[in-house]
C-alpha cells in the first residue's frame, strides 16, 4: 500500500522488528501512514507539520488494537472463552469499582455535614433536624432516637424530662444500625476479593492450555524449533496477562475500600459513645 503525499526526513532511529506501522500523522482529518522496513535506521513522516502528542497516542492506540487483534484471530476457542471470562470479571469489578469509589464520596461529604450540625446542636434535637441523605451518620442517629423516645415517650425539651429506663438499650440500637450501615457500604466487596484472588489462575489456566496445544502441534508441523512453538507460546501468554490486568485493579481497589469501611465502623461507634454520653448528660 502506497501514499503519494509529499514527505520530509526525520531524524528519529527507528527499530522496529516486525512492526510496519510507524507513524501516523493526522491533519485537517487526513491520515498518512508511513511504512519501513526492519532495520530502518530513518524513516519518513508525510506530511510537513511535527507529529504532536495526539498523533503519538493515536499511533501507540493504532498499534496496541492492530496486535492484540491479531493475537486474537489466532487463538483458539478455549483461549477465547478465557479471554471472555476474565472480560466479564473486569468490566463486572470496574462497574463496582466506580460505584464505590462514588458512594464513599458521597458519604464522607454527607458525614461530615451531619457530624457538623449535630456537634452545633445543643441537647438532643429531633432527627428531622438533622436530616442528611446519604449519610450512615444520620441513620444511626434515628436510631438511638427510636429507642430513646420509645423509653422516656415525650420530648427530650421537656424542663423535668423523665428519667432514662436503659441507656445500654439505646447504645444497642445504635451498635446495630451501625452494623447495618456497614453491611451496606460492603456490598460487593466479595466480588472484588474473588476477582483478585481467581483471575490470575484462570489466566494461568489458559496459558497452560495454549502451551499444551502448541506443543501438540510441534510433532504434526516436523519441525524441532523454538520458532516453530513460540508463536503459540506468545499466544497463551495473552490469557496470563489478562488474568493479571484484571486482577491488579480488583485487589489495589479492594485493599482501599477495606481501609475506608473500617475507617467508616469505627467513627460510627465513636458517634454511638458521644450521643449515649449527650444522653446520659441529659436525662441523668
Amino acid at each position: 500500500m502506497e501514499f503519494s503525499a509529499p514527505a520530509t526526513r526525520c531524524p528519529i532511529s527507528s527499530k522496529t522488528g516486525k512492526l510496519r506501522i510507524l507513524i501516523v500523522a493526522c491533519s485537517q482529518c487526513v491520515c498518512y501512514v508511513a511504512y519501513a522496513q526492519k532495520n530502518t535506521d530513518c524513516f519518513a513522516v508525510t506530511h510537513q507539520s511535527a507529529l504532536t502528542k495526539g498523533n503519538v497516542i493515536f499511533l501507540l492506540t493504532t498499534i496496541f488494537v492492530t496486535d492484540i487483534g491479531n493475537i486474537l484471530t489466532q487463538t483458539g476457542l478455549v483461549a477465547r472463552g478465557v479471554l471472555l471470562l476474565l472480560l466479564l470479571f473486569s468490566i463486572i469489578s470496574w462497574a463496582i469499582i466506580l460505584q464505590k469509589w462514588g458512594t464513599f464520596g458521597r458519604v464522607r461529604r454527607k458525614s461530615e455535614e451531619f457530624l457538623r450540625i449535630f456537634r452545633a446542636t445543643r441537647g438532643i434535637a429531633n432527627p428531622q433536624a438533622l436530616v442528611t441523605a446519604g449519610s450512615p451518620f444520620a441513620n444511626v442517629y434515628a436510631a438511638g432516637y427510636r429507642e430513646l423516645q420509645s423509653q422516656v415517650g415525650g420530648a427530650p425539651s421537656n424542663p423535668h424530662p423523665p428519667k432514662l429506663k436503659s441507656l445500654s438499650a439505646v447504645t444497642v440500637s445504635m451498635q446495630l444500625a451501625s452494623a447495618e450501615e456497614v453491611r451496606r457500604v460492603e456490598k460487593g466487596m466479595s466480588w472484588l476479593a474473588t476477582t483478585g484472588s481467581v483471575t490470575p489462575f484462570i489466566g494461568l489456566f489458559g496459558t497452560v492450555w495454549g502451551i499444551i496445544d502448541a506443543f501438540s502441534g510441534l510433532g504434526s508441523a516436523g519441525a524441532a524449533s523454538l520458532r516453530a512453538v513460540a508463536p503459540g507460546i506468545a499466544e497463551a501468554l495473552v490469557t496470563t496477562a489478562a488474568g493479571l490486568g484484571a486482577a491488579i485493579p480488583a485487589v489495589i481497589f479492594y485493599n482501599h475500600f477495606l481501609q475506608n469501611i473500617r475507617d467508616l465502623a469505627q467513627r460510627l461507634d465513636t458517634f454511638a459513645l458521644e450521643f449515649t454520653a449527650q444522653v446520659e448528660k441529659t436525662f441523668d
